[in-house]
């Protein structure tokens, strides 16, 4: 067993979207069950995804040491620092370092087997330093216990309350309202059996472990033959045998019209304050309509009062139980007798989709959520956003980062420091190979987003 390095009594409230010294130690790592992975386009450069930590070296007292598989194209390394006062002087407190195996994956094993790699960031790190990852697992736990700094995320005893089953004894726990159903199924007796016991004409069956609505599959409840699998090439063979050794849940489907997908963002500081952050409302598609896309943000004025005080009370379970860091909650949003109510989908015990369009927006406005109205607000005046993950064409295809970049600022659709509106980019490794990449769009009212957000979409795919 792997004893976490406790955090210091400075530390009790960090938040790591703004440390006022120390250096953040980011491993972007995608440990997570890597057959799901693999049906993700470009899954690699989702590494890149933490990359709006750079934004945190506006602060002098600031270090980052980011890790990565490949070396980060430096065009989108420049990119970053573009959006601070004084980009030499940020570079000069970053480093980044790279083991070169792009498709030796997860990152943090293969950083675990080069003690090269593991010298280089415990050189770099000076003052007080913990150790980002973007999903924890033992992996991470190992590393940061071989640097000797503390983990800025749930140990992986509490992994448990970030799976399905998990998430459904937490919301108990907080008096959240959830869909009806059974939790830490691992047979196909036990799903059929939930099935019977359940209202409606489907149910959803769902992994654990899953991501991006990926480990879902639908079952009709009169022919589960029909059933749809939301993996590409997956069948009741395949997933029975994952459901076996990782377990699931299987609920009611929400038949409600019209349904809406909210989520929540919170953190918990190492001294146990939990708080929300924002509120999304996500943008699914996929065969299922369950594959996260994107999001915007904030969610829904109708109800989105009722998922920040639900996720509120989520997260204070969690805190109760010694979580740490960054995470994410799922609801469902529909409309009752007495307004609108929120269910608990899931909880994701890690950063998520959300986490860096959120990032993106609050370091480059320099904004503050204020937790009354959900909003972001900049001075006097609220920012809203639009992000997604998949913006892919094939005339991108081929195109290098650099290049991409330049085209943003030529058509006029960049980042605008004055106004603090604009378009921040990320997954822009991805570009080359894939012809895919992902954005914010910020502006001053939910209008100015979705427009400025539906225009990069058509310029870039038509570029």
């Amino acid at each position: 067993m792997i004893t976490n390095i406790p955090f210091g009594e400075k530390s009790a409230g960090l938040s790591i979207f703004e440390p006022s010294e120390g250096t953040l130690v980011v491993v972007p790592s995608l440990s997570l069950p890597q057959d799901e992975l693999r049906r993700i386009k470009g899954a690699r450069s989702y590494e890149e995804r933490l990359l709006f930590l750079l934004l945190t070296l506006r602060n002098p007292g600031v270090k980052v040491v980011y890790l990565s598989s490949a070396p980060i194209d430096p065009d989108i390394v420049a990119y970053y620092l573009s959006f601070l006062p004084d980009p030499d002087d940020a570079a000069g407190r970053l480093t980044l370092v790279s083991v070169n195996e792009p498709w030796s994956q997860p990152l943090t094993r293969t950083v675990l087997a080069n003690p090269e790699a593991v010298e280089q960031v415990r050189a770099a790190i000076s003052g007080e330093a913990w150790l980002v990852p973007f999903v924890l697992s033992e992996l991470e736990e190992k590393l940061a216990a071989s640097l000797g700094i503390p983990l800025y995320g749930p140990a992986t005893s509490l992994a448990y309350y970030g799976s399905k089953s998990g998430a459904r004894e937490v919301g108990h726990e907080a008096g959240v309202p959830m869909p009806r159903g059974f939790g830490d199924v691992r047979t196909m007796a036990e799903i059929v059996e939930a099935i019977e016991a359940l209202p409606g004409e489907r149910v959803i069956v769902k992994l654990n472990d899953g991501y991006s609505g990926l480990g879902n599959a639908i079952v009709p409840r009169a022919d589960r033959s029909r059933t749809s699998f939301a993996a590409d090439g997956e069948t009741w063979e395949t997933f029975a045998a994952k459901i076996s050794e990782r377990g699931g849940v299987v609920e009611e489907f929400i038949e409600h019209s019209p349904l809406f997908h909210p989520s929540a963002l919170a953190q918990i500081t190492p001294g146990g304050q939990a708080r929300v952050l924002a509120t999304h409302d996500q943008v699914l598609g996929g065969a299922n309509g369950h594959v996260y896309q994107g999001c915007t943000f904030p969610a829904a004025p109708e109800y989105r009062a009722e998922v920040s005080g639900a996720a509120g009370r989520i997260a204070q379970a969690l805190a109760d139980r010694g979580v740490i860091g960054l995470f994410g909650m799922d609801f469902f949003a529909l409309k009752a007798d007495a307004g609108y109510a929120a269910l608990l989908c899931e909880i994701n015990l890690r950063i998520g989709g959300t986490t860096h369009p959120f990032g993106a927006a609050l370091l480059t406005t320099e904004a503050t959520y204020d937790a009354a109205s959900g909003l972001l607000m900049s001075g006097n005046q609220p920012k809203f956003y639009t992000a997604t993950d998949n913006c892919a064409s094939a005339c991108l295809r081929g195109r290098t980062p650099g290049e991409v970049i330049r085209t943003v600022e030529r058509l006029g659709i960049g980042f605008d420091a004055e106004r603090r509106t604009g378009n921040v980019f990320h997954l822009l490794g991805a570009l080359p190979e894939h012809g895919k990449l992902g954005f914010t769009s910020i502006g001053d009212s939910r209008e100015e987003a979705d427009e400025l957000h539906a225009l990069t979409q058509r310029l870039l795919r038509g570029s």
